[in-house]
C-alpha cells in the first residue's frame, strides 16, 4: 500500500474527507520528525515506539572493490511494535 492509497483507506473508514486525512497524515509525520530530530521518543500505547538509536563507528568494506573503509557513527531512527499491534499481525497470519 503507499501513501495515497493508506490516505483514502483512512478517508473510506473514518467517513472523512481525503484532503483532511492527507493535512492530518502530514502533520503526523511532521511532528514525528520534529521529535525523533531533537532525540526524543514516541510511544503510542498498544502500536508502537519511535525513536533513535546511536550507530557506532565501524569497518565495512566496499562491495565492488574490497576494499576496507570507515563507516562513521551516526543516528538511525527505529519503530518498534507494540503489543496490540504485534497481536494483530499475529492473529492475521495464523
Amino acid at each position: 500500500m503507499n501513501k495515497s492509497e493508506f490516505i483514502n483507506a483512512i478517508a473510506e473508514k473514518a467517513n472523512q474527507q481525503r484532503k483532511e486525512v492527507e493535512t492530518t497524515l502530514n502533520a503526523f509525520w511532521d511532528v514525528v520528525m520534529d521529535t525523533l530530530s531533537k532525540g526524543e521518543t514516541i510511544t503510542l500505547t498498544g502500536i508502537g515506539s519511535f525513536g533513535t538509536k546511536q550507530r557506532a563507528e565501524r569497518t565495512g568494506q566496499n562491495p565492488k572493490t574490497k576494499e576496507k573503509m570507515t563507516i562513521p557513527a551516526t543516528t538511525v531512527p527505529y519503530f518498534k511494535a507494540g503489543s496490540k499491534l504485534k497481536e494483530a499481525v499475529t492473529k492475521a497470519n495464523e
